[in-house]
Formats: structure tokens, C-alpha cells, sequence
């Protein structure tokens, strides 16, 4: 059985905010750099520990939200906004523009998959990211079938 979705287009802000919550989930051992970094207070006492420390870390994330917004700008990253429809099978997802146009997606490709209240996430890598609501499935059986792929290629447990 294949899953055909209705077309939709990947907001640029959800983007944004579900890739910086990835690289936080993903990068979540800098704030134990942060922290130990801090503890230098106890060697030699200065508030230059905390000051320094909170400013690299805030640059660290100001790094990613620069990269996540750049690539919502850039040419290279447009097809990832652009209105597509998907067809979700057990062996491959097919992100398609249009009826010619299409590109395969292999399982073993996806790093990472999640559900949420009313979407899934599924995770290529750090800057590509699948955002499917529920609302572009055509019924509850979809989202049920989806379900079973993700418990069978061993996201969900």
C-alpha cells in the first residue's frame, strides 16, 4: 500500500524552529562544555568565566539560527519550500513537485522520525527535514499506516 498525500508547502519559520529544535535534541553535550567551562570560576574567581562562556554559547546558537534562515534564503534550499505531495510506502518516500517530477527517498536514508500532536518529523539530516501534518493525509487510515512503517523500520518503539 502507498500513502499519497495532498500537495503542501513546508513553512519557512517551522523550518527554523523544528531544525534548531533538532540541533538542540541532536547537540544537547555543549551545555555540558558550557558548564564546565563556567566551573573555571572555582580555580580563578572572575565573573569573566560566566561572561564569556554565555557569550560563546550564545554565538554558538546564533551560528545555527543563521545557517537554518540562510538556507530558507538561498536557491539552492528552494525545493525545500516548494508545494509537493508525497507517496509514502514501506520501501521509499517519493517527494513529488508534480506528476513527472519526483525524487526518491530511501528508508535507510532517514536518520530520525518523531510524531507530534498533528504532524511527523522525519530527519534526513541537520538542514533537511520532512514536516508532514496530519491535515495533508486523506484519512485516519493513512496516518495508521504511516504509524506501522515507522514502528517497523524501528522509529517508534
Amino acid at each position: 500500500m502507498i500513502v499519497k498525500t495532498k500537495k503542501f508547502k513546508l513553512d519557512k519559520n517551522t523550518y527554523i524552529k523544528f531544525g534548531l529544535k533538532n540541533v538542540l535534541r541532536d547537540q544537547w553535550w555543549v551545555i555540558l562544555i558550557v558548564i564546565a567551562l563556567c566551573c573555571g570560576y572555582f580555580l580563578a574567581p572572575s565573573a569573566w568565566w560566566f561572561i564569556g562562556t554565555g557569550i560563546a554559547y550564545a554565538l554558538y546558537w546564533l551560528f545555527w539560527v543563521i545557517q537554518f534562515a540562510g538556507v530558507s534564503q538561498l536557491e539552492q534550499g528552494k525545493m525545500l519550500f516548494e508545494k509537493m505531495s508525497y507517496e509514502i510506502g514501506s520501501h521509499q518516500i517519493l517527494m513529488k513537485i508534480n506528476p513527472k517530477q519526483g525524487m526518491p527517498l530511501k528508508w535507510d536514508q532517514v536518520k530520525s522520525a518523531s510524531k507530534g500532536k498533528n504532524f511527523y518529523l522525519l530527519v534526513i539530516n541537520k538542514a533537511q527535514i520532512i514536516h508532514l501534518p496530519f491535515k495533508v493525509f486523506n484519512n485516519e487510515n493513512d496516518i495508521k499506516f504511516i504509524d506501522t512503517i515507522l514502528k517497523r523500520k524501528g522509529y517508534f518503539k
